[in-house]
Order: structure tokens, then C-alpha cells, then sequence
């Protein structure tokens, strides 16, 4: 199939321009350079993996139709981290440690973490689709360093970091990894077991994937819970720390969403729940809970609209389409070019 190998050679020829070392000639790590930070924003908790080379696979109808690279090599991943922490929510709902999505997530924290005015309001759907307006300060990582990040269809009034006037829980979007650290913090304190170790034996290990995966967490993300130190892991690798995965496992995750949370006749993951990660949150209709949308073409416009990502900076892309039975997962390639491969992977399988 020469459009296949056409899109695959796009792909290599697009892949991102980040150093090896994960480093800038100064020392400052990459990601917090992309992103604009100072110090003392920037500063680094976690470990840094050097990176790899471009990879990539796709599934079509749950089978290979196509891998090339090094898909095998565990590499960070980013905000990628931000879907696992949606399955582990489906996980907690299915428990019954989370009773309801509209339930406040204050009542079940072991801190004093949604204690402020601000704070008591907000709910797990808040949380998970990055709507909390959370305001506090996580492992020494102020709020207010995301602030004016993203701002959902919004426009930024000022630069990112730039301190502004918080909202009503539930009625702003604003991309922001501390209050993705907190929903991460709360996961643990429902668990009350490291959320790499619960991942690892209830999604992880029953649908195949390798051994060489893990979790990173901060240097100073260590709590007590029970009497028992846990490391609370960020859902990203913003400031070090972060999953380092390969292609392939990545594509199993994606595999058993794209299949409903089923993997060889089992339901891993609650009836119903993969369908309420791609419901559009209503303030900002591009994001479901922790998964981004195609709505309006956002994402691909050569996608369909049901088509859905979880998306790391990089980048790292795992891209799920219903309409086309594909999961495929895109590593190390620059974000602009992606929609291109898109493109050519679809008129590829058209013909």
C-alpha cells in the first residue's frame, strides 16, 4: 500500500526538534523552555528521561496495520499521563469511592485542600475537565503558574503566569497541571494506594502490556496516608516526573478505551464510562474528562468529529477514531505536521 508508506514517511520526516538530552544548550529543561517559564516557575521535581526517536503504530479492527520505529523504547509522555488519570477515575467510580461526578471532591480529601471559599464547590467533573478554578499551591508549584495558559475559546488577557481573577468552579476552562496534580493527590487519597501500582494491576497488566513502564513522581510529592508513605504522581511531565511508556503499551491503553473499557470479554473499566470521557464539558466543548475532542474539526480536520486524543507535549498523540475502527499513536512528532499524517493515513485506508 504505497499511500501507507507515503503517510509513514511524512511522519518520520515531521518529527519533533526537541534535544535528545531533553535539555536547552543552557541547562533549562526543554519542556518549561517551550512553555515560557522563569525561575523560580521552572523549576524541575521530577526525574527527566532522554528522549528517543520518532515512533509510531496503528491499529485498525484491533489488529497492526502498521508500526515503525522503536515501539518497544519507554519514553515521557506528557500530558498523555492526564487520560491515565480519567481511566483511574472510572476506576475509582466504578468502586464506588466516587459516588457521583457532580459530587463535591472536598469531603473525601485527607487535607485541607478544598477548605477555602473557593475550594468547597468543586466536584470531580470539575476536576477532570479542567474547570475546578482550584487556587492553592501543590509540592511547592503555585496555581497561578498556568494561569492564562489556555483559556479554553477564550483569549488570554495575559501572558501565562500572569496572576488573574479566579471563577466560579465549573464555569471557566483553564489548562493548568497544579490542578491536575491536585486531581491526582485526591485519586490517591481514594485509593489510598500509589496510582501506578493500582494501574499497573487492574488496566496494565490484564490487557498485555510490557513490564518497563512506569510513574514518576516528584522529589517532594511524597504523603502519608494510613501511616504509609506514597509518592502522588503529577498527571504530566511539565516539571520532570510524568509515565515513561512505549508506543506499543500506549496503544493498548488506547485499544481498550476505543473497546469500551473491555479486553478479552472482561470489563476492565465501568460500563458506560468511555462514553462519558468524550461527552464535550459544556464550557469547553473541544474537552471531555481529560480527553481532547474533534468538535468543529478542532484537533484534524481531516478526523472526524468523533474522532478523540490524549494529547503530551513533544509531541505524543493518541489518536482513537470509531468511525474508522483506527487507534494510532503518534511519538516525537511536531504537533503543526501532525494533522498532515492524519490526512494521508486516512486517504490511505479510503482506497
Amino acid at each position: 500500500m504505497n499511500e501507507l508508506k507515503e503517510a509513514i514517511a511524512y511522519a518520520k520526516a515531521a518529527e519533533s526538534k526537541w534535544p535528545a538530552s531533553m535539555k536547552m544548550p543552557d541547562g533549562q529543561f526543554v519542556m518549561t523552555f517551550d512553555s515560557g517559564e522563569k525561575a523560580p516557575d521552572n523549576e524541575v521535581l521530577g526525574p527527566v528521561t532522554p528522549r528517543g526517536g520518532h515512533s509510531g503504530i496503528v491499529y485498525r479492527g484491533g489488529k497492526v496495520l502498521a508500526e515503525w520505529g522503536d515501539v518497544a523504547r519507554p519514553d515521557m509522555t506528557f500530558s498523555v499521563a492526564k487520560s491515565f488519570l480519567s481511566v483511574l477515575a472510572g476506576l475509582a467510580v466504578g468502586d464506588g469511592l466516587i459516588k457521583g461526578l457532580d459530587d463535591k471532591a472536598g469531603p473525601s480529601a485527607l487535607d485541607d485542600g478544598f477548605a477555602s471559599e473557593q475550594n468547597k464547590d468543586i466536584t470531580w467533573r470539575h476536576l477532570l475537565t479542567q474547570t475546578s478554578e482550584w487556587q492553592g499551591t501543590l509540592f511547592d508549584k503555585e496555581d497561578r503558574i498556568d494561569h492564562n495558559r489556555v483559556v479554553g475559546l477564550a483569549v488570554a488577557e495575559a501572558p501565562k503566569g500572569t496572576r488573574r481573577q479566579l471563577k466560579k468552579p465549573g464555569t471557566f476552562y483553564e489548562y493548568n497541571d497544579v490542578r491536575v496534580n491536585r486531581l491526582s493527590l485526591s485519586l490517591l487519597q481514594l485509593f489510598k494506594e500509589p496510582l501506578p501500582s493500582v494501574l499497573k494491576r487492574r488496566i496494565m497488566d490484564p490487557i498485555g502490556a510490557s513490564q518497563d513502564w512506569k510513574w514518576d513522581g516528584y522529589r517532594n510529592s511524597t504523603v502519608t496516608i494510613d501511616g504509609k508513605p506514597m509518592v502522588s504522581v503529577p498527571g504530566g511531565g511539565h516539571w520532570g516526573g510524568g509515565i515513561v511508556i512505549s508506543a506499543r503499551d500506549l496503544a493498548l491503553m488506547g485499544l481498550l478505551v476505543a473497546q469500551g473499557g473491555v479486553w478479552d470479554g472482561k470489563q476492565l473499566l465501568p460500563t458506560g464510562w468511555t462514553d462519558e470521557l468524550v461527552k464535550p464539558c459544556p464550557v469547553a466543548p473541544f474537552y471531555g474528562l481529560m480527553w481532547w475532542l474533534n468538535t468543529n474539526k478542532r484537533q484534524f480536520a481531516a478526523a472526524s468529529e468523533r474522532s478523540y486524543f490524549a494529547l503530551g507535549w513533544g509531541s505524543h498523540i493518541v489518536w482513537i477514531d470509531p468511525d474508522n475502527d483506527l487507534v494510532t499513536v503518534l511519538r516525537w512528532i511536531d504537533r503543526k505536521q501532525a494533522p498532515g499524517f492524519v490526512e494521508r493515513l486516512l486517504g490511505a485506508i479510503a482506497k
